[in-house]
């Protein structure tokens, strides 16, 4: 019996599955963000109550989830230091580094190594002279060096620096890839260092209350690429877990299905995530996965995210004379949700706001504390301060809140902290309105629909006439961003990067299948698989919209959780060969740099080193009896009739099942 949990931004999921007999059981409960262990906890509980099991029964404990990667496209995440060795200003522009980093602080420190892993000297000074200023502005450090991937001795130098000197998290570049690339990798660390502390909650409730279960499986955490790593290399290099519940939900689609070829289309609370099977395997992204608009060093499933799901942000553009209606990014709490969470302040406060005759820009808006520890508000400017102490855990209404137009602003930059939620009328709302979802308080919909439906565009006329044609026309509006998201994807696979479906006349004709002499129309060469808990609501509209097979299969809520304990731990290492000088061969990799005088002898060395580091960090997240597979790549051109030596790079990969807990 292996128990699988995904833990989503709106629901935590939990299935008991067994190797013979496929889903034994499956439930849900409220993702808990102030207290994972919460959600947990009711998930684990219900499951176990159904599938009728003793706890100890239970052999293997998989997770995936998508809190790292709502966190990026929601611009989320604990406030940071980058600290760049041999790097200078200029460096930040490139790879979106200065946009990621934003107003958190760097610091240059002189040092590094050139391409063969020959030393510069390091100057710590400049380290030494912030640090007792940082370590109380910040929630972890990040570290990269010039040409770290061939000698990591620098960034190794600076992180036991850090570690003494504050007790923070330190991320080092040379710990999550081995590719050139210096400020793409320093903005790879720089996102896994703000996402630290949140994996490690995760995990940590997850520990605890397996633990308090009676369950002493080995628990094992989904990587983006839908491999298996344990949860301890996962809580280090939590970057790795982005992607990791649409890698899930892929591995659970070609399992649920049998479909060796589909387009996965899986819909949650905060995104849509889009990815293709190809031949029974997921395409992998070969330059990184892209997440939040950032493109980084992680090898990933080829998935495609966007800020779109049954809890975005509704908006409305009210100043011309029609109304135009978009949806997302921004993940809100569902009006729903927070009524039935806290019924009485979220139904009293919107019954008072309608009984108003002129609607409010405030009206049906909440804000909360989100939870997370003090030391995550560290560095807030005043009037993010004062606006910060004005909260509580408890939800309150906006327009008891906020005085000025200036503290919506304000407010917005504590949600992207993490520190604060908002909840508003979303699609999930729309659906407890139209009668198609009914799992939270319908009341709250129908009056945060009221609420909206009644303000004004340009021309003075009503958004909507009724609760129930706002209702329609969301749901309808994510059903067509939702088909454009899809074919966004799909074009970017097959590098057409001069159709934007949201713009296309041609698309919007053959989506609508306009009534004109000429005829557009598009279709997929391959089903569309549908996941999610809202699937069914969307995608056969979806689908066939996009002239395109459904394909929903059972369990499609859980896909993600049983993506999780079907999959293999799968790692690689990687290590170079280089001619400095003629006669002089250096061996890069495994965290070493080593001399030789011959090739021969080099690669014998680079093999051996890659095939040991490959197993030993297979077995370090959980394999058991990883087979290896080798791969050389040489560069030794012939130059007048003599082949000349330039480099070498060898990947070993091990594979292997994770192991299980036996008697």
């Amino acid at each position: 019996m292996f128990l699988g949990i995904d833990t989503g931004g709106t629901y935590t999921d939990a299935v008991i599955f067994s190797q013979t007999d496929g889903v034994i059981a499956k439930s849900k409960a409220l993702t808990t963000r102030h207290d994972l262990a919460i959600g947990i906890s009711g998930a684990l509980s219900e499951v176990l109550g159904q599938a009728k099991i003793e706890p100890s029964a239970i052999e293997l404990v998989s997770l995936s989830t998508t809190l790292a990667t709502n966190a990026l496209v929601e611009g989320q995440g604990g406030r940071t230091a980058l600290v760049m060795i041999g790097f200078g200003p200029q460096d930040l522009k490139r790879d979106g580094l200065a946009e990621a980093l934003g107003q958190d602080p760097v610091i240059y420190v002189p040092g590094g190594h050139n391409v063969h892993g020959k030393e510069m000297p390091l100057d710590l000074q400049p380290l030494v002279e912030a640090v007792d200023g940082l370590k109380s502005q910040v929630a972890a450090f990040a570290i990269a060096g010039y040409f770290a991937v061939r000698n990591p001795a620098h960034e190794i130098q600076v992180r036991d620096f850090l570690r003494q000197h504050t007790g923070l998290p330190v991320t080092c570049s040379h710990e999550l890839s081995s590719k050139l690339g210096g400020p793409r990798r320093a903005l790879t660390t720089l996102l896994n260092a703000r996402l630290v502390a949140m994996i490690d909650r995760l995990i940590g409730a997850t520990q605890t209350h397996l633990h308090e279960r009676g369950i002493n499986a080995p628990l094992m955490v989904v990587r983006g690429d839908g491999a298996l790593i344990a949860a301890d290399i996962a809580r280090a290099r939590p970057i790795e877990t982005i992607l990791s519940g649409p890698a899930a939900s892929l591995v659970g689609a070609r399992y649920l299905t049998g479909l060796d070829n589909g387009v996965v289309s899986d819909i949650g609370g905060t995104t849509t995530d889009v990815a293709l099977l190809d031949n029974g395997m997921p395409r992998l992204d070969p330059d990184g996965a892209v997440v939040g608009g950032f493109r980084t060093m992680v090898e990933a499933v080829a998935m495609r995210t966007y800020g779109l799901g049954g809890d975005s942000e509704v908006h409305f553009n009210e100043t011309g004379l029609e109304t135009i209606l978009t949806l997302g990014p921004r993940r809100l709490m569902p009006l729903s949700l927070a009524a039935h969470i806290d019924p009485q302040i979220v139904l009293e406060a919107m019954t008072r706001q309608i009984a108003v005759s002129q609607p409010g820009r405030l009206d049906g808006r909440f804000a909360c504390l989100t939870g997370v520890p003090e030391r995550f508000a560290a560095g807030l400017q005043p009037q993010e301060k004062a606006l910060y102490e004005r909260l509580s855990r408890t939800l309150a209404p906006l327009d008891k809140i906020l005085s000025a137009t200036p503290q919506r602003a304000t407010l917005d930059r504590l949600v992207a902290r993490g520190l604060v939620h908002i909840a508003g009328f979303t699609p999930s709302d729309a659906l407890h309105v139209l009668g198609r979802q009914n799992n939270w308080n319908t009341e709250a919909a129908l009056l945060g629909a009221r609420l909206m439906a009644r303000r004004k565009n340009g021309s003075g006329n009503l958004i909507a006439a009724s609760a129930d044609e706002l209702a329609d026309r969301i749901v309808a509006r994510l059903s067509r961003q939702s088909s454009e998201v899809i074919l966004s994807a799909c074009f970017a696979d097959e590098n057409e990067n001069k159709i934007d479906p949201a713009k296309s006349r041609a698309v919007e004709r053959a989506l609508t299948r306009d009534n004109s002499v000429v005829q557009f129309s598009l279709t997929l060469d391959r089903p569309l698989i549908g996941l999610g808990a809202s699937a069914m609501c969307y995608y056969p509209a979806i689908a066939s919209m996009l002239g395109a097979e459904s394909a929903i299969p059972d369990h499609a809520d859980v896909a993600n959780a049983i993506g999780a304990v079907v999959g293999h731990v799968r790692v690689s290492a990687e290590v170079f060969v280089s001619q400095p000088e003629e006669g002089l061969f250096v061996v890069n990799g495994g965290g070493a740099s080593e001399q030789f005088r011959t090739q021969e002898t080099a690669m014998n060395e680079a093999r051996d080193t890659a095939r040991k580091t490959a197993i030993s960090q297979a077995l370090s997240a959980g394999a058991d009896e990883p087979v290896i597979t080798m791969k050389e790549d040489i560069t030794a051109p012939e130059v007048e009739g003599r082949e000349t030596f330039i480099e070498a790079h060898l990947i070993a990969t091990a594979t292997g099942r994770p192991r299980i807990a036996r008697d």
